[in-house]
C-alpha cells in the first residue's frame, strides 16, 4: 500500500487547499482584483458584487452579466448571455466528474462540486488529479475549489472601492492576466491533437468572426472552430488506420 493511499481524507482536503499557493491561484486573484474595480465603476454595491462572485463564480460570465446589465439590457438578455457564456463549463464539468466520482460517492456532493469547477479549478483538477488515490479525489477537489471561490469572494469584498484608485492600465492588465493563463494553460494540457487543432482554429476563427457578428463571435468561433477540428482529427484518424491496414 502506498503512502498516499495511508493518509486521511481531511489531509488530502488540506493538501488541495494548498493549491491556493499557485500560479494559476494567484494569476485569477489578481484578474479579480481588476473585476472589483469594473464592478464597483458599472454601479453595483459591495454586497451585489461579493453575491455575484460566490453566486456565478465564473470570472468571464460575471463581466458578462454586469456588461449587459450596464448596456441596459433586460432581465432576459443577461440570462441569455451568461447561460451562453457558462455552456463552454460543461465539458468542464463532464471531464473532472468522472475523475473524482467512486461508486460511495454521493450525487448530491458532486453537484456541489460541480459549482466549484471553472476555468483556474479545471486546470488544476486535469493536472494533479492523476497523482491522487480515487477515493480521496473528491475531498482533495473541494479543498481546492471550496478555497479558491471563498478567497476570490474575500477579494472583492477586500478591494472593492480600493481598486477604483488604481489606474485604469494597472485594473486593465490585472483583469486580462485570466485569459492570458487559460490560453497558455490549455495549449500545455492538451494531451490530443485535436485540442490544439480546435484551439488553432478558435484564434483564428476569433478576430474574423469578430468583424462579421460581434455579438456571437465567440459562439461562432467556438462551434466553428471545434467542428471543423473535429472534421480534420477525423479525416486525419482515418488515413491512419488505413495506412496502418495497408502495412499489413
Amino acid at each position: 500500500m502506498s503512502p498516499e493511499s495511508d493518509r486521511s481524507a481531511l489531509s488530502w482536503f488540506f493538501t488541495g487547499m494548498r493549491g491556493m499557493i499557485s500560479l494559476p491561484a494567484l494569476i485569477l486573484m489578481a484578474s479579480i482584483v481588476g473585476f472589483s474595480a469594473f464592478a464597483l465603476e458599472s454601479g453595483l454595491t459591495r454586497a451585489e458584487a461579493v453575491f455575484m462572485s460566490f453566486a456565478i463564480w465564473a470570472l468571464p460570465a460575471q463581466v458578462i452579466l454586469v456588461g449587459t446589465m450596464a448596456s441596459g439590457a433586460n432581465i432576459a438578455a443577461c440570462f441569455l448571455a451568461v447561460t451562453l457564456s457558462s455552456i463552454r463549463m460543461t465539458p468542464m464539468v463532464a471531464s473532472v466528474i468522472p475523475e473524482i466520482r467512486t461508486r460511495r460517492t454521493p450525487t448530491w456532493a458532486l453537484l456541489i462540486l460541480s459549482h466549484f469547477i471553472a476555468i483556474t479549478s479545471w486546470v488544476f483538477a486535469i493536472t494533479t488529479l492523476r497523482n491522487v488515490p480515487r477515493e480521496y479525489r473528491a475531498i482533495y477537489f473541494a479543498g481546492f475549489g471550496v478555497t479558491l471561490t471563498t478567497c476570490g469572494t474575500l477579494v472583492v469584498a477586500t478591494f472593492y472601492g480600493i481598486a477604483s484608485s488604481f489606474p485604469p492600465v494597472v485594473a486593465g492588465v490585472l483583469f486580462f492576466l485570466t485569459p492570458v493563463y487559460f490560453n497558455a494553460s490549455i495549449w500545455a494540457s492538451a494531451r490530443q491533437p485535436v485540442v490544439k487543432l480546435a484551439f488553432v482554429m478558435g484564434v483564428v476563427l476569433g478576430p474574423l468572426l469578430a468583424l462579421v457578428t460581434p455579438e456571437f463571435d465567440v459562439l461562432y468561433a467556438g462551434i466553428g472552430g471545434g467542428t471543423i477540428a473535429y472534421l480534420i482529427d477525423r479525416i486525419r484518424r482515418k488515413k491512419k488506420r488505413r495506412g496502418v491496414g495497408g502495412m499489413r
